[in-house]
């Protein structure tokens, strides 16, 4: 049986994640709040974000920025795109 979350990106009951992405409070929140499918396009536009504006995760910097707009991103706010990013045509 697959666990359902009121995902505060899409507003509307989803399947939820498997366990916490991350340790602690914020992982908690996360599992308790994400849907799977917002995570997982989180990731894809994690690593968009990463190889696109060359962040190195030994940077603290790059890795407040990423918390930042992780944060954004799962709220259904604005959040950095890409230099260039055309997003796909449905």
């Amino acid at each position: 049986m697959t666990r359902t979350v009121f995902c505060k990106k899409y507003q509307q009951d989803l399947e939820g994640l498997d366990k916490p992405p991350y340790p602690g409070a914020k992982g908690q929140d996360i599992f308790e709040n994400v849907s799977k499918k917002a995570w997982t396009e989180w990731q894809a536009h994690q690593t968009m974000l990463i190889n696109e504006k060359q962040l190195s995760m030994m940077d603290p910097g790059a890795r407040k920025f990423l918390q930042q707009e992780m944060e954004k991103f799962l709220a259904g706010e604005d959040f950095e795109q890409a230099e260039g990013y055309v997003p796909p045509s449905k």
